[in-house]
């Protein structure tokens, strides 16, 4: 099965546009709490982490591309709610472009973490960019009750 670029960057988009839609309803401050429940992260903290994910999975096992992540630091990143929703809109556009190299079947260009070498998402280009989809969705979800949890 294979699904085209336009479709997936629909599906993405959707995700990636209404964590953007939250981070601009909450604004600086708020896009900056923890809501009161152990472990809970803030918006800006899971937004950066999504883009951590989509940087990571796509830029490196689809686009090939040397990234370095500092994933540790997704979890305690705040700032500015304008510069993260600009780095959303980057993020959307790299990913368009990073669609145009991918090949669905192909081994991943970089090798998955240890933990996901030999489930699909590790072992094709296409099972990194599902990776991508799946915690784009579930973090949208999350997103969306945090940012109920914050009002």
């Amino acid at each position: 099965m294979d699904i085209s670029d336009e479709d997936y960057l629909w599906f993405a988009g959707r995700a990636l546009d209404g964590m953007a839609a939250i981070l601009a309803e909450l604004g600086d401050d708020r896009a900056n709490r923890r809501p009161p429940l152990p472990g809970a992260n803030s918006p800006y903290v899971i937004v950066t982490h999504c883009l951590g994910v989509l940087e990571f999975w796509v830029g490196s096992l689809v686009a090939g591309r040397a990234v370095e992540r500092d994933r540790e630091a997704e979890f305690t990143a705040s700032g500015p709610v304008d510069a993260l929703i600009a780095r959303v809109a980057a993020a959307k556009d790299r990913l368009r472009a990073d669609l145009l190299v991918a090949e669905s079947a192909a081994p991943p260009r970089a090798p998955a973490p240890v933990k996901y070498a030999g489930t699909p998402a590790g072992r094709s280009q296409g099972g990194a960019l599902q990776h991508v989809y799946e915690e784009l969705a579930q973090h949208h979800g999350q997103l969306e009750l945090t940012r109920d949890l914050l009002r």
